[in-house]
């Protein structure tokens, strides 16, 4: 079905195609229609930061920001969702438009800046859905926060969000929120994570609930980067690690519409650059557990996942889990079932 609707939802711009896709899937599963889109995926299931998986293959952030469409969404068969990127407050994102599609390169370039309802509201919308499944939340700052006081918005977003998240994505890695990226840098995220760390503990005691971390980092990292960061992540204990984001480079897309447009390329293009720092990544975690800095941590895959092959691709380099996003704009819902079926087949 989605082939037969694809071609008139990219005549749309891109963002009234996404609100309309996003109001279409809530209305079939209310109607009870959902299995028309896609049947439901073999099982597969798994065990990654303490959480049961029905099957490795889930919704990354951005899609549905504001947790509108939790339960139509998870009626497509993804073995995890994860909503977001939320701010504390409320904030329109960047001027449209702000979304680009390429699709001779399988791409979107997009500069949306955690355009959100802010946390409350996503609070009542999770609070309304029916899902019962793992559900990721995904927490950012405010464009208007300082740098300096970044660490502050963090730790709202993971307050609020904490009873309500089975774990949260910690977003350092957006090309689209000014300076946020500097996060990444080693005294940066060593502070924000003691932090984050603290006040997990602190709220596991007080709600009797472990709620695992995520940090999402950026494709565009050196190697050295990726080193630190891996050692961060042991010495802190942090849950999971998602790799990776969107990127800046326009390697392959230059000469395309659209393709010197700023903000995050995603989509096939990203595809490689994911996946080798994703092995770099795996490798580093493994050295850390060697040398005694703590467990390894787990990664979830992400990044230009455009077929079966690509999830599995992900799964060889290192990640325990993968989630997909520009993929289901140009595959549509088919492309769950195929990652689900062609990671439970290498096995």
């Amino acid at each position: 079905m989605y082939n037969l609707l694809r071609p008139a939802l990219f005549r749309l711009a891109p963002e009234t195609a996404h609100h309309l896709t996003l109001n279409g899937l809530n209305i079939a599963h209310a109607l009870g229609l959902s299995a028309l889109l896609t049947p439901p995926p073999a099982g597969n299931p798994c065990s990654v930061m303490g959480l049961n998986f029905p099957n490795p293959v889930g919704l990354a952030a951005g899609l549905d920001k504001n947790g509108e469409c939790i339960d139509a969404l998870a009626a497509l068969g993804f073995g995890f969702l994860e909503i977001g990127t939320v701010t504390p407050l409320a904030q329109p994102g960047n001027p449209q438009p702000r979304m680009f599609r390429l699709p001779r390169a399988q791409a979107i370039i997009n500069r949306m800046g955690f355009n959100n309802q802010g946390v409350e509201q996503l609070l009542k919308n999770v609070q309304r859905a029916a899902y019962r499944g793992v559900l990721g939340i995904n927490i950012g700052k405010n464009a208007a926060t300082p740098m300096e006081k970044a660490a502050d918005d963090y730790l709202i977003c993971l307050k609020r969000v904490y009873t309500h998240a089975s774990y949260i994505a910690v977003n350092i890695s957006s090309p689209n929120t000014k300076n946020l990226r500097q996060l990444q840098d080693e005294d940066a995220l060593n502070g924000l994570l003691k932090l984050l760390k603290a006040e997990q503990r602190k709220l596991a005691d007080i709600h009797g609930k472990y709620v695992p971390i995520a940090l999402k980092i950026a494709p565009d990292l050196e190697k050295q980067q990726i080193a630190q960061i891996a050692q961060l992540l042991t010495l802190h204990g942090i849950d999971g690690v998602i790799a990776t984001n969107t990127t800046l480079s326009r390697t392959g897309v230059e000469n395309l519409p659209h393709g010197t447009e700023t903000g995050g390329l995603s989509g096939l293009p990203v595809r490689d650059k994911s996946t080798a720092v994703i092995r770099q990544l795996y490798a580093e975690l493994q050295a850390c557990e060697k040398q005694g800095l703590g467990a390894k941590v787990p990664i979830i895959g992400a990044g230009g996942i455009m077929s079966g092959a690509d999830a599995v691709q992900k799964i060889n380099a290192g990640a325990t889990l993968v989630q997909v996003y520009s993929g289901l704009i140009y595959r549509g819902p088919e492309l769950i079932g195929e990652c689900c079926q062609a990671i439970r087949n290498k096995k």
